[in-house]
């Protein structure tokens, strides 16, 4: 038998939470569904960027949660590239949380804000526009509206060739290190023909500080974490007395596109909508602010204000101007490391006589601060 809810979230990470949070705290009945289970870790830089910690706290329904004021503070940003080193400020410092915590801690705050939280839970295929039918691997659901964050992969999106050079390899763990390493206060991004390496301190298991090693490599270009850490000298080094804390973690393919807010009549959040340059250090962000978005967008068709369609292209407008540039900037970025090595010098030489050019390359892959308009 089916059972009947205002709005289904699909993916319980930081994209679908902070849906099901701001509409359940509006008085939406909402249906959070995980395919996994929690705690879990998953492949991610962990970086926490600046506008977005106001939202968590809200999120997390604790003004001075321990998660957030007890996480490493990254005050620094260090670029390893062409055998120069580029160092910018990060104002205000970002946070680094693992995502073993983070989403977890989101997930009971989902719970404690009256949502119906379902792990283990598989959606499988959509019927209908509104109210929809959400076919699960637990049973039948219906809903007035469907908020899709289950990430790259979803039953409810249609599959799309990938050409070769377009696959890329995610790569992620935490080590234990010398403790001078785990102290630092800064994300170094360590670039090598084919890929990164992001290396940054976070609170590991059991509040132990560890290093989080999260790479991006093109596929073939190396199977695993370890053998990505040696593609650049000066990370090869750094790393030769680096001791796991737990197995590498791996996903693949990884498809760098522009994203998608919108398919048919469903809202699409974090990497559901689209998967951003991971050295922008803006994922875990953009899945924050656009589930927050999508919510509060979809919330007026919940209350029988305007229709689906309205809500539908309020989301996608809202998206296109406050998220859709971070994703811009970034394929620029990205566009830069293609270039000549001699290019690239030149840039590099540019923005280490000019700290002020270096910040605004930064600023222009983060996204404005959010007003939380949320009952």
């Amino acid at each position: 038998m089916s059972r009947d809810y205002d709005l289904i979230v699909i993916g319980g990470g930081p994209g679908g939470t902070a849906a099901a949070i701001t509409a359940a705290r509006s008085g939406a009945r909402v249906l959070l569904l995980e395919r996994g289970r929690f705690p879990r870790h998953k492949v991610c830089g962990e970086f926490v960027s600046t506008e977005s910690l106001t939202l968590l706290h809200w999120l997390l329904g604790i003004q001075n949660h321990p998660l957030i004021d007890n996480a490493p503070r990254l005050q620094w940003s260090r670029l390893f590239l062409d055998g120069r080193t580029v160092r910018v400020p990060i104002e205000p410092a970002a946070a680094s949380i693992a995502r073993h915590d983070l989403d977890l801690a989101l997930w009971r705050a989902s719970q404690e804000a009256g949502v119906v939280c379902r792990q283990e839970t598989t959606a499988q295929a959509l019927y209908g526009d509104s109210p929809c039918c959400l076919s699960t691997s637990a049973g039948e659901f219906r809903a007035s509206a469907i908020i899709n964050a289950s990430g790259r992969w979803s039953n409810l999106k249609p599959a799309q060739p990938v050409p070769d050079n377009e696959r890329w390899l995610g790569l992620k763990a935490h080590f234990h290190t010398a403790a001078g390493w785990c102290t630092e206060s800064s994300v170094d991004l360590y670039f090598f023909e084919g890929g990164y390496c992001g290396v940054q301190p976070v609170r590991g298991d059991g509040g132990v500080t560890v290093l989080n090693a999260c790479a991006l490599v093109r596929a073939g270009v190396a199977d695993r974490l370890t053998d990505a850490l040696r593609l650049h000298p000066q990370l090869a080094l750094r790393s030769e007395d680096w001791r796991p804390a737990f197995p590498s973690l791996s996903t693949f393919p990884v498809v760098l596109r522009q994203p998608v807010p919108v398919l048919g009549t469903i809202c699409q959040v974090g990497d559901a909508a689209g998967f951003v340059d991971p050295f922008v250090g803006n994922g875990i962000s953009l899945a924050l602010r656009g589930g927050y978005l999508a919510a509060l967008k979809i919330l007026p068709f919940i209350l029988q204000r305007c229709t689906l369609q309205q809500s539908l292209d309020e989301y996608a407008e809202a998206y296109q101007r406050t998220l859709l540039p971070v994703y811009r900037n970034s394929s620029l970025l990205r566009r830069f490391l293609g270039f000549p090595r001699g290019l690239r010098r030149a840039a590099l030489s540019a923005c280490e006589m000019s700290p002020r050019l270096a910040a605004c390359l930064v600023q222009a892959t983060r996204s404005k601060t959010m007003q939380l308009d949320a009952g």
